[in-house]
């Protein structure tokens, strides 16, 4: 992309200053998602935002974002709500810088979906010692609360013109605990679902609450939702459609986790792609026909809803850039979304605390100075360059 001379952008800047900008009925924010074009995006969850993150992603082609703020800094428990122990009202300070960080967005002309880590009775583990926090999934109290939070929430960002979404929650697990195996034939749901529907642990019951909610204050914004189970796309085969006209259905493809993760290369399992890899209990071998297969009960359920794809969203996939195939893994996952017309969002696009997924870097280590200076507290920055598993990722946004 190219930018205005320097002389100029100031003022270019201060025009689009998204704190002032509204939009209006003239602007729909659906007619985005609505396309026969699927929209590529990244995922964006870094501990200290910085603009020239938004620039840098522009730069590169990226058209959307999933933002989570829940790692930035907060003199309160939890960034924006204060407590997921007992929500009251939204943080004023940490809002401003939420905002503030949507104005960058905006002057990159990145659309963003708001995408909390947390909720009201639901922590995320990595603010939680590393500990599952379920209560909003044993105790319907937390879904007023939760409700409550998103209503405020949505009141004050509802004329962003960066936000063209709100995921409700990242990965919700309403199954945890329960009993219900977390990998498995898909119709294991069905069976599942009739004994736990009404309960605290009915998904889509709570998201139409909380979408109530949302619409109370915002009548337009569209809504994104995770399916369960950390987001697997056979988690939808057991839901209705919903009832509110400007959802999105979004799912995460980060399997075979036994190949994808970081634990395969750092406990030396040795597993490649395409190849024989463990999942839910056998091995079998894994090929792009075996993720095309992967994904059929989830399209199919779509389809017999009447749900198009154009709302239809993989919002995270990925794969540990070390582990031998990643490059060909993440080949054959887009292929198969763009085979779809699906919207997609890698994970993730130069994250500043890991480098698990940054595939700028390439397949190599980092060697003994960076992480010595890791230690040191210092915040060096990666060698990241074209090559060729990046190229994976940049071609689909340079056509």
């Amino acid at each position: 992309m190219k930018y205005p001379p320097a002389a100029i952008l100031p003022i270019l800047l201060l025009c689009l200053s998204a704190s002032q900008a509204v939009i209006g009925g003239d602007v729909d924010r659906m007619k985005f998602w609505e396309s026969d074009q699927a929209r590529k995006g990244a995922n964006y969850m870094n501990a200290v935002p910085e603009a020239q993150w938004f620039a840098d992603a522009r730069e590169l082609g990226i058209e959307w974002v999933r933002l989570a703020y829940d790692k930035w800094s907060s003199r309160e428990r939890d960034f924006l709500m204060g407590s997921a122990d007992n929500y009251t009202s939204l943080v004023q300070e940490d809002l401003d810088l939420l905002m503030k960080v949507l104005d960058w967005a905006h002057q990159h002309g990145m659309k963003v979906v708001v995408t909390p880590l947390s909720l009201p009775g639901n922590r995320w583990s990595q603010n939680n010692d590393d500990q599952n926090d379920l209560r909003l999934w044993n105790d319907k109290a937390y879904w007023n609360q939760a409700a409550q939070f998103w209503g405020a929430l949505a009141g004050k960002l509802k004329n962003h013109p960066a936000v063209y979404g709100y995921n409700l929650i990242n990965e919700p697990t309403p199954e945890m605990g329960t009993g219900l195996a977390e990998h498995g034939p898909a119709d294991r749901y069905a069976t599942w679902y009739e004994n736990y529907k009404g309960t605290s642990h009915d998904l889509p019951a709570f998201y139409e609450k909380v979408v109530a909610a949302i619409r109370g204050a915002d009548t337009e914004t569209p809504i994104m939702l995770d399916a369960g189970w950390y987001a697997q796309p056979d988690a939808f085969t057991h839901w209705p459609r919903m009832t509110d006209s400007r959802i999105l259905y979004s799912f995460h493809m980060y399997e075979p986790y036994a190949f994808t993760s970081a634990g395969n290369f750092r406990k030396e399992a040795n597993l490649s792609y395409p190849g024989i890899i463990p999942f839910a209990g056998e091995s079998a071998e894994w090929n792009k026909d075996r993720i095309e297969a992967y994904l059929q009960p989830f399209l199919k359920w779509a389809a017999d809803r009447d749900i198009p794809a154009n709302r239809l969203v993989c919002g995270e996939f990925g794969c540990y850039r070390r582990n031998t195939g990643c490059d060909q893994y993440l080949s054959d996952v887009i292929s198969v979304l763009n085979s779809h017309k699906l919207h997609w969002a890698f994970y993730s696009f130069r994250e500043d605390e890991w480098d698990g997924y940054d595939y700028e870097i390439g397949t190599g280590g980092l060697g003994w100075k960076y992480w010595q200076a890791k230690e040191e507290g210092k915040n060096p920055s990666p060698p990241r360059q074209n090559n060729p598993l990046f190229d994976v990722i940049r071609r689909e946004f340079q056509k």
